[in-house]
């Protein structure tokens, strides 16, 4: 509840950082959401001896990590290259922080649960895509009809039936346990999930483009939408088919992202779906089937 707490207080702080990149309400959101989590860590270290150093690294690591945020909160000028820097350095520390605690008697976790919750949370990211194609026939329907929202639904689909075909393909995610590769695994979703959430905003661009809202060229409104569809590929390849695939399949979605980029000058956002559809083919096609009962 503490940690909810926190996060609505993140929330509460969204308007004034997007307005004049004021961090201080989000930072305390934070602080507090974090703060529960080393009430955890140290409830864990009570009650589990033998792991109890583990549990106690994170405690203290997340504890004085938050010290840094609550500095950064109010020294730094927003805006500033050392406002940037800062920021970028309280990132690293963050994820370091699970790094050097597991070094050692790493703690229990179930390999096939974890890739389930991973999932079920691109599911919830991808729903953003969905909302946004909504928004477009929501558009054609109520206001103005324009053929070109239309366009932006269904593309809107494809897109995402896509992205989400190429996250659950037949290969796991995750083929064993060791820190290194769970590490990777996990820190590399955040290019997954940030991509997939900015493919729903840049369909919300668009849209705005096209009812006059946006200021900006069309163009530039399929990028907003290429440009996360690419990091999205590449993040599936990063944390998982240069691991588990061979062959031309292992650097598949590489060759599909650059494509992505490529495209919209010459068949603008339909482009941009044809490429997600023919990634889907053209990976499942060169992936090796798996054997009868695995």
């Amino acid at each position: 509840m503490v940690i909810m707490f926190g996060a609505l207080i993140m929330a509460a702080g969204i308007e004034p950082f997007f307005d004049h990149l004021d961090l201080r309400v989000i930072v305390t959101g934070y602080v507090v959401m974090r703060l529960g989590m080393v009430a955890l860590w140290l409830r864990a270290a009570a009650n589990d001896a033998g792991r109890r150093p583990t549990a106690m690294r994170y405690a203290i690591g997340i504890a004085l990590v938050q010290c840094f945020w609550v500095a950064f909160g109010w020294l730094p000028e927003p805006g500033t290259g050392l406002f940037y820097g800062l920021f970028a350095v309280g990132a690293i520390l963050e994820l370091a922080v699970p790094a050097i605690a597991e070094r050692g008697n790493a703690t229990p976790w179930h390999r096939h649960h974890i890739m389930e919750r991973y999932g079920l949370l691109n599911i919830i990211v991808l729903g953003e895509t969905l909302l946004a194609g909504s928004m477009a026939l929501n558009h054609a329907v109520t206001g103005h009809f324009d053929i070109a929202l239309v366009h932006i639904a269904l593309s809107a689909m494809l897109i995402l039936f896509s992205m989400w075909w190429l996250y659950f393909a037949r290969q796991e995610h995750l083929q064993d346990q060791r820190l290194s590769r769970a590490l990777t695994w996990g820190y590399g979703h955040f290019v997954i999930y940030m991509s997939g959430a900015a493919v729903g905003a840049g369909f919300a661009v668009l849209v705005d483009v096209i009812t006059g809202h946006a200021k900006i060229g069309l163009l530039a409104g399929d990028y907003a939408v290429a440009i996360p569809v690419a990091g999205y590929l590449v993040g599936l390849w990063f944390v998982r088919d240069r691991f588990v695939l061979g062959g031309m399949a292992r650097h598949s979605l590489l060759l599909f992202a650059a494509l992505v980029l490529l495209v919209p000058p010459l068949l603008a956002l339909e482009g941009v779906a044809l490429v997600a559809v023919v990634a889907v083919w053209v990976r499942g096609r060169l992936a090796p089937r798996p054997l009868p009962g695995d």
